[in-house]
């Protein structure tokens, strides 16, 4: 029946969800590699936020058990220590270990909470509201309560400054109004918790997703077939949601389609008759609008939390790597490539090479525009030297996501979505098994994670394997992009 402050936030988005993971837990998702990525990141922004309250002691969490980490967090409360990071309190069976605990000189104690989010979420209220719960119970004056959080509007300098990277932002009254509540919800969760053999009935819901997705959706989404009205593009979810209680959950139990719009309309239509949907006259005009020759061109980014380079902002898209197909009329091909060198400041050198490959009267294509574009622009706003150049290239840019996005080519296979992943291996399913066939690096998730690894590596050997890992990916997606575009100039 101990709750922590994880399972308290997690019983508050579903108590079903609470319930297995005290007690059937090996139907939940374990993390992936996104996940533990994200993990990381916050580890990283909660020691750095320590500095804003310095000379203080950490709770050491290997090594001691939490009745020793309670006992240790008394001792240098009692020997003087003003700040302490992650103190360890409970109270009416409730753990918490908070962030930073600032003891002030009257008794009084501030708790702050470190996110390495961008800014206050409703869940990191509740996140407070049980640490000033425990605390209050156990006899201490909470002065404030406090959420740390990453502010993305500082641009870094050529120094750190953390007071600047961070903004503390006090959430006592909110922490104070939830307090009568708390009683109610752990009643409740108790409730729930007291039979260990029966789980909870809970339907699915919004609260599946709300504020996380959560980590038992695969284990209570089972019964809903992996394509169904949940896939209908851009429908809202309260709408889905109404059609599953009223038992609809595949296509073909809709019967009436005049409420939908005309790209949902395709999208149902297409399932249930399982036909394509090709509007030759609209792919013929967006083909015929292209000139040769077309440079098929691919970024890579990452991203910093916190900014190691002088012009970068928290979570900024920084790119670092870019792929060129260059493409005759004749059909014949050039490819182009650039990977920055890790561990360093990859712009300038990027910006310099991406304005020697590609001409500044050429068609550019992109897959999703307006992604290629903003990397674009924040170049040329960072760099004078290549402006022009740069500002040039961004004009002639055009978005090769166009036809699917307005549903002139459609085919069931790609479930709604016009994301290069689905429409590929719907237009080309031999593409689909070479992204599989990759070594190391297969989507662009796994290529912004091992970027940001190379620079903290020591073999020299791997790091060259994993350069070219990424240099194979990238080449990849713009091969994907011409494979696409003859596609689409066969139905023209």
């Amino acid at each position: 029946m101990n709750l922590s402050k994880s399972l308290y936030t997690r019983g508050l988005q579903c108590t079903k969800s609470l319930w297995l993971k005290k007690y059937n837990r090996d139907v939940l998702t374990p993390p992936g590699a996104q996940s533990q990525a994200v993990f990381a990141t916050g580890d990283k922004v909660g020691a750095l936020a320590c500095e804003l309250f310095p000379d203080g002691k950490e709770i050491p969490f290997e090594g001691t058990t939490f009745d020793e980490k309670i006992a240790l967090t008394q001792r240098w409360m009692k020997e003087g220590i003003t700040n302490i990071y992650e103190a360890t309190f409970n109270f009416d069976n409730i753990l918490v270990m908070v962030d930073i605990l600032h003891i002030n000189d009257d008794g009084s104690v501030e708790i702050y909470e470190v996110k390495s989010s961008t800014e206050v979420k409703d869940v990191y209220l509740h996140d407070a509201s049980i640490q000033y719960y425990v605390l209050n119970g156990l006899g201490y004056t909470v002065k404030t309560s406090n959420i740390v959080h990453i502010n993305n509007k500082y641009v870094r300098d050529d120094a750190l400054e953390i007071d600047k990277l961070f903004t503390i932002a006090n959430i006592s009254d909110e922490v104070l109004e939830m307090q009568a509540d708390i009683p109610t919800y752990l009643a409740h969760f108790r409730k729930q918790l007291s039979n260990k053999d029966v789980e909870p009935e809970v339907d699915i819901g919004k609260h599946c997703n709300k504020p996380y997705e959560c980590d038992a959706k695969a284990y209570c989404w089972k019964h809903i077939p992996e394509y169904s009205i949940f896939n209908i593009s851009r429908l809202n979810t309260d709408k889905k949601f109404e059609l599953y209680r009223d038992g609809v959950i595949e296509f073909n139990q809709i019967t009436d389609t005049s409420t939908y719009s005309l790209s949902q309309q395709i999208q149902i239509e297409s399932e249930q008759d399982n036909k394509e949907i090709i509007n030759k006259p609209a792919i013929k005009e967006f083909v015929n609008g292209l000139t040769y020759p077309l440079y098929h061109l691919d970024f890579e980014t990452f991203q910093q939390a916190i900014p190691e380079w002088k012009g970068i902002s928290p979570f900024m898209q920084i790119p670092f790597q870019y792929s060129i197909h260059i493409e005759q009329e004749d059909g014949s091909l050039e490819h182009k490539e650039f990977l920055a060198k890790e561990g360093i400041d990859p712009r300038y050198e990027l910006a310099r090479k991406l304005v020697e490959d590609i001409p500044t009267d050429v068609t550019v294509l992109a897959y999703n525009m307006g992604f290629e574009k903003g990397v674009i622009r924040k170049l040329a706003a960072m760099f004078d030297e290549f402006s022009d150049s740069l500002m040039l290239i961004h004009d002639n840019v055009q978005d090769l996501m166009t036809p699917f996005q307005k549903k002139d080519y459609y085919v069931p296979d790609m479930k709604g979505s016009y994301s290069i992943k689905l429409v590929l291996p719907s237009l080309v399913p031999e593409m689909a098994q070479a992204y599989k066939a990759l070594d190391g690096v297969q989507n662009g998730g796994e290529a912004m994670q091992t970027y940001a690894r190379l620079a903290h590596m020591d073999d020299k050997q791997e790091v060259g394997r994993l350069r070219e890992a990424l240099l194979r990916y990238c080449e990849l997606d713009t091969l994907a992009m011409v494979k696409i575009f003859n596609k689409l100039k066969k139905e023209c």
